[in-house]
């Protein structure tokens, strides 16, 4: 045991000198150091460099109140936005049964609902739009193009103003022909509706659908804005909440490939048929008014 320890002891003592005798690792001056880094872990320097790329997000200014709702069944998004000064609210996307629940939210904060808006005629669930109204004294928008009625119709170019707070319209058909997407510029935020989802995109395959439309308005219309955008749309199936014109732009497996691509991709979905497509566009295009709940 004695002369374990000495010999333990001793290669201790003499760790340092071994370290230091040690030859250095040299790398052949041809090789650039990139390429040993990228063999020894592709995916953590892909990582990386994306973090590195990712442009810095713009705040929400101070007065600008914004809260995402969501409706399980049909998994669509709401949302919620104000000027805090003023009181006005305008809300996107409401679905009649959950139009109490967002009344009721736009009381509690004391706000004073302006106007409910749509981003395109919904074949997948009815609109709020019509319980609002009449819960709440709002007027519904729709694009004029939809075909459907609403106390507003607007076209690419209008502005939707709540308090000192204002919407820049774009006219993005292809899901459907009256789509929307609507910009707050000022935010660094655009409210896409079913055109541009989460890695994915509406389908075009009714309603006026158009594959090249579609494709022509998101790349002309949505990838044209600051990348540092956030991405708001009307749907996720994954639990996703919002994306970016960076990451869409970059990672959409069907909107980054070509256009002809994108058509085969989009003519060969094979879909099943909406299943509240027969009671859904009946009502939207009356503003959901006649399809309230009764107290």
């Amino acid at each position: 045991m004695r002369i374990a320890s000495v010999s333990l002891l001793s290669a201790f003592v003499r760790l340092p000198s071994l370290i230091r005798a040690s030859a250095p690792v040299k790398l052949p001056a041809s090789a650039p150091l990139k390429s040993y880094c990228a063999t020894l872990s592709p995916r953590l320097l892909h990582s990386q460099s994306a973090a590195m790329s990712l442009p810095e997000r713009k705040p929400f200014s101070a007065d600008f109140f914004f809260r995402q709702l969501f409706d399980t069944e049909s998994s669509t998004y709401s949302y919620l936005l104000a000027d805090t000064s003023s009181g006005e609210a305008v809300i996107i996307d409401p679905v009649l049964e959950q139009a109490k629940r967002d009344a009721q939210l736009v009381k509690d904060l004391g706000f004073k609902l302006k106007y409910a808006i749509n981003t395109h005629m919904h074949a997948d669930h009815i609109t709020g739009s019509g319980w609002l109204r009449q819960l709440t004294g709002c007027q519904s928008v729709i694009a004029a193009a939809s075909g459907a009625k609403a106390d507003r119709h607007i076209a690419e170019g209008d502005r939707i103003d709540f308090g000192r707070h204002s919407i820049d319209t774009l006219a993005t058909p292809g899901h459907t022909n009256g789509c929307m997407s609507y910009v707050i510029k000022e935010q660094g935020c655009v409210f896409t509706g079913d055109t541009l989802l989460i890695r994915g995109c509406g389908r075009t395959d009714f309603q006026e659908g158009s594959p090249k439309s579609l494709y022509e308005n998101v790349h002309a219309k949505i990838f044209s804005l600051p990348e540092n955008y956030r991405i708001y749309p009307a749907h996720d199936y994954k639990g996703q909440l919002e994306s970016s014109v960076w990451e869409e732009k970059r990672y959409n497996p069907r909107l980054t490939k070509t256009l002809d691509q994108f058509i085969e991709i989009m003519e060969n979905l094979n879909l099943p048929y909406p299943k509240k497509i027969d009671a859904s566009l009946p009502a939207n295009r009356e503003c959901g008014v006649y399809d309230i709940p009764k107290e």
